[in-house]
């Protein structure tokens, strides 16, 4: 019997200390197994969600190189990622973002700043944890 392989969530946001919150936040899902990846911006995070495929992105929306409402198009237009979920964080909050959000296939919208708890809780859900 082969065991799955262990899920992972991929973190993008093009601020250091925004993914050093994220990462804290969610440290202790890594002690239960799940593989915390990180990117700077929105290429890297395009990339690292083709190749290692993880099963919850927490992706910020305002990023250089590619913003996270073009990554999040790209990733939902591939027929083999839909398995992915995207909850968007960004500290927009205006209904058009939210908008933008739901047209390009995001799965949740969240405003920055963020309460910890309640995004342990949204990634364990995302996990079935």
């Amino acid at each position: 019997m082969t065991s799955s392989p262990p899920p992972k969530i991929l973190i993008a946001d093009d601020e250091a200390f925004i993914r050093l919150l994220l990462e804290q936040t969610l440290e202790e899902l890594e002690d239960e197994g799940v593989e915390l990846l990180r990117a700077e911006n929105g290429a890297e995070a395009l990339q690292i969600i083709l190749t290692e495929s993880p099963r919850l992105v927490f992706l910020d929306v305002m990023m250089p190189l590619m913003n996270g409402f073009e990554v999040c198009r790209q990733v939902k237009q591939h027929t083999d990622m839909h398995q992915v979920a995207i909850v968007l964080l960004t500290a927009k909050g205006q209904e058009y973002d939210r908008q933008v959000g739901a047209e390009v296939g995001a799965d949740l919208y969240l405003t920055k700043p963020f309460d910890p708890d309640e995004l342990l809780a949204l990634a364990r859900r995302f996990l079935g944890q």
